[in-house]
């Protein structure tokens, strides 16, 4: 995929899981982006994995399913991220 494609799956992947996941999740234009791609990679490596049963790095395309996959990877992402940016009191 070209870099612009990169960029308008990250966009949209990253906007709709900050739009769906509850609370407030900083980081502007430039951190959804980066929450898109992140979450493409994340959500592609979970679908191969229950696809083929193995473990192999994959990435999201710029389709309606691959949009989706990038949206659930995303909000794993940004649950994941709460979990470990949490503070022990």
């Amino acid at each position: 995929m070209n870099i612009l494609a990169w960029v308008v799956l990250g966009l949209l992947a990253g906007a709709i899981a900050k739009a769906i996941y509850p609370g407030h999740q900083g980081g502007g234009l430039l951190g959804t982006m980066i929450l898109g791609i992140v979450g493409a990679f994340i959500g592609g490596t979970v679908a191969t994995l229950l696809e083929t049963g193995t473990l192999a790095i994959g990435a999201a395309s710029l389709s309606i399913p691959g949009v989706f996959v990038a949206v659930l990877g995303a909000i794993l992402a940004i649950f994941i991220y709460n979990k470990l940016s949490r503070r022990a009191y």
